[in-house]
């Protein structure tokens, strides 16, 4: 993502040692690492921060030689964004610790000098790992570059090379300069060639143009955009990659970040070889206002990677801050990245993605607490006590009886679910719900974040609404507090459950409800999380009764980040 996305959108947005499994991977220290962190009460212990000042997108995530790689869009100045980005990069065995190793990309060259905007990587024949980059070159234009690591034989790839060439690819006529950014990870054809693709907007619409490259240097824009849709706007940070089989059938995701509204969105559909084109499932994909969002929340510039070693593909997602430049200041950082997701299809129908934190999050898991078994009557309030309410992981089964009392839905709200979110809130009493998690809840309630469910009852089934509402969140009136929301595709009714998994980190709040079907991403800023005092309670303030069938949560441990 480049400054224009940042300029524009208003927002204000490592101390232990990673232990690596071989002594092969003990890296040596390196030469220019930020300094030890600033403290903060709500800075994050097991989500991705650098140990200082801002960072956004992620970039070129990849698996080599043992090492899970990850590089972020970072000011290495200062908390706030900057002209002089550049990419941070640490390295793991496990997705969840990481160390910290010197800046791998800086503005140094004509083709890069105004900055070092998002990119992608990709893994050559030979095992030889690409970068392809956005840089911002002397006359302001948005140009597209390749990095190579200095010496590949080196796991932690701690220095890249820009070859003389760059750039590889510049903007065409019948763009603006300014608008042509976030290469993705490229891919190889069945005639050999390389491909990539290129966020842009023409005319207003939205369009992911192809490239096609024999030698991954020399590269040639295709006739026709790999897709595009009428109206949407500049099209940022986009991945195409195939998400798995259905009935024979390769299926393809294609993921956008939606510049206009700052939301990441995706559609499903297949890849037609012959004609180098994106086939959506249905008219949907033709129309961008019904493309579901990969986060209901705050989360934005999103990349994937396949890893080799589990053969999965994994997501990032940025988390920008939502309260002010000047707390940003007094922090001392700014972004953190939702934890990595594993990306999988809908094995129900093939219709829908499914994301889950990576398991290897549930090895900072703690002291678990059980309940089973528990009827959540009219304003039932059950506290889930034991918890370290600032650092843990809660998975929840809501069973529900009875649907005769649930709402009449109104089909103009499928348009707009934040707003219904806002309307009907948390506190508002319904029919079937709202139920679900009080999460940093004070003692009064007078601050907490709610994670709730609706059903409604449509003209065919029913509709399932989920809903972080953090207008509740904090006392501080002037920060940012919304109410986000979306719908779960699950059958409720033949169901008769629905699952909610809640992760609680300090200033982040990740919720993923239906098993991965909906997920919301919230920012919060408690008070009263200084003096200890909040809880978390499963209510229900709906007329029918739910009930918990089971309720696991755990404390978690810190995560080592350096």
């Amino acid at each position: 993502m480049a400054p224009s996305s940042l300029l524009s959108s208003g927002l204000s947005w490592l101390c232990g040692l990673l232990f690596f499994s071989s002594s092969m991977f003990e890296a040596p220290p390196p030469e220019n690492l930020p300094n030890p962190m600033v403290s903060s009460e709500f800075r994050t212990a097991y989500h991705f921060q650098p140990s200082r000042y801002w960072m956004n997108d992620p970039n070129a995530p990849m698996y080599y030689k043992g090492l899970y790689h990850f590089f972020y869009q970072h000011n290495p100045d200062g908390p706030l964004w900057t002209a002089n980005i550049s990419w941070g990069h640490s390295v793991s065995t496990d997705l969840i610790h990481w160390t910290a190793l010197e800046l791998a990309l800086t503005p140094s060259r004509p083709f890069d000098i105004s900055g070092c905007w998002s990119g992608s990587a990709t893994i050559l024949p030979g095992d030889k790992p690409v970068i392809v980059y956005t840089g911002l070159d002397t006359v302001s234009r948005e140009v597209q570059n390749v990095a190579y690591p200095k010496d590949p034989s080196d796991p932690f790839l701690r220095q890249w090379t820009k070859p003389d060439y760059n750039p590889i690819i510049v903007p065409f006529e019948g763009i603006d300069v300014t608008l042509f950014r976030d290469p993705s990870t490229a891919w190889q054809g069945k005639d050999g060639l390389w491909r990539l693709i290129v966020g842009t907007v023409m005319n207003g619409d939205g369009k992911a143009i192809l490239y096609r490259s024999h030698d991954f240097a020399t590269w040639v824009r295709a006739e026709d955009p790999l897709h595009f849709t009428n109206g949407s706007g500049m099209w940022e940070c986009v991945d195409f990659v195939p998400l798995g089989e259905w009935e024979g059938v390769t299926k393809y995701l294609l993921k956008v970040s939606m510049y206009n509204a700052l939301h990441d969105h995706y559609t499903l559909g297949t890849y037609d070889e012959e004609r180098d084109v994106f086939v959506g499932d249905d008219a949907s994909s033709n129309d961008y206002r019904m493309w579901p969002r990969v986060d209901y929340g705050s989360i934005y510039a999103s990349k994937t990677f396949f890893d080799g070693a589990k053969q999965r593909r994994i997501w990032w997602g940025w988390s920008n801050e939502s309260d002010s430049a000047a707390d940003d200041l007094a922090k001392g950082w700014a972004g953190i990245q939702a934890v990595p997701r594993v990306f999988t299809l809908d094995r129900t129908d093939g219709k829908r993605l499914i994301q889950w934190p990576v398991e290897e999050l549930e090895s900072l898991r703690r002291e678990k607490i059980t309940m089973k078994n528990i009827e959540l009557r009219t304003g039932s309030l059950v506290e889930v006590r034991g918890l370290s309410v600032s650092q843990a992981d809660v998975e929840v089964e809501f069973e529900l009886p009875s649907f005769v009392g649930a709402e009449t839905f109104d089909e103009n709200w499928i348009v707009d679910p934040p707003k219904l979110c806002r309307e009907k809130g948390a506190y508002g009493n319904g029919g079937v719900g709202p139920f679900g998690l009080l999460v940093l809840a004070a003692d009064s309630l007078e601050e907490n974040t709610a994670v709730f469910f609706r059903v409604f009852r449509a003209d065919q089934g029913y509709k399932v609404l989920m809903c972080a509402d953090q207008r509740r969140s904090s006392k501080r009136n002037e920060l940012y507090k919304p109410a986000s929301g979306g719908f779960v595709d699950v059958d409720i009714k033949k169901d008769g459950k629905i699952s909610l998994r809640t992760l609680i980190d300090h200033s982040v709040v990740e919720s993923f409800g239906g098993g991965g079907r909906t997920v919301i991403t919230s920012r919060v800023y408690p008070t009263l999380l200084l003096k200890g005092n909040t809880h978390v309670y499963a209510f229900n303030y709906g007329t029918e009764t739910v009930k918990i069938s089971e309720l696991n949560a755990w404390n978690m441990s810190q995560a080592q980040i350096s």
